[in-house]
């Protein structure tokens, strides 16, 4: 019984500290970014308009209004792309230039997918025995006789805790910023977002947000 309670010892103590503050993992995280050498240090930035080059409509709807929220409370102004194109999908040089426009902006942002992957992540299960006994240790163990009696009839309090088969899916996205009179980039940055089992696209855009606000303001553009 020592190995069980020693087990459960430590199955405690991980998830203790898996609960822990700031142990959590960030699904977002990022892996390159890239500031316009004209740009540096300048915070040039201060009216932008947010674009999502997202397929699902209320998803997109999300993103842009929780990216302008997070723009606007770091002291700029922000809109949303969709109170301007209403449409989803590809459109036309001319209508982006219209657009841009009407909303009266300097900087465009535009985020969009750029790969999606899953990655299968298996953990062995195992099987605990029960305590030492009867059939267990050394001796004639699971042979004939008692001592086979006792370790078929022991080996049935034994724990077995199954393999355990979880999927993570990957988005790759990449952001720019651009400068809405000539279309130079300003500020760009390549990320990857990890969504594990039940969690949907709203509950991953605002840590997603927030990093790629935070990286901005740090690298000098906001």
């Amino acid at each position: 019984m020592r190995f069980l309670e020693r087990f459960g010892s430590m199955l405690a103590v991980a998830a203790a500290v898996l609960l822990m503050p700031g142990c959590a993992t960030q699904p977002t995280t990022l892996d390159a970014q890239w500031v316009n050498p004209a740009f540096v240090g300048k915070k040039a930035v201060r009216n932008v308009m947010v674009m999502s080059a997202a397929r699902d409509s209320t998803n997109r709807r999300i993103f842009e209004d929780q990216m302008a929220a997070a723009l606007e409370a770091a002291g700029l102004k922000a809109v949303q792309s969709y109170k301007f194109i209403a449409e989803d999908g590809p459109v036309s040089v001319e209508r982006l230039r219209r657009a841009v426009a009407q909303a009266g902006v300097q900087q465009v942002m535009v985020t969009r997918i750029v790969n999606v992957s899953t990655q299968v992540n298996v953990s062995p299960g195992m099987v605990m025995g029960p305590a030492w006994g009867p059939g267990w240790g050394p001796g004639p163990g699971w042979g004939p006789g008692w001592g086979g009696f006792a370790g078929y009839h022991n080996s049935m309090w034994a724990t077995t805790i199954p393999p355990q088969v979880t999927t993570t899916q990957n988005v790759n996205a990449d952001t720019r910023l651009f400068d809405a009179n000539d279309a130079e980039v300003i500020w760009s940055a390549s990320t990857t977002t990890s969504a594990g089992t039940g969690q949907s696209v709203p509950q991953l855009i605002p840590q997603f947000v927030s990093l790629i606000v935070a990286t901005m303001t740090k690298d000098g553009v906001l």
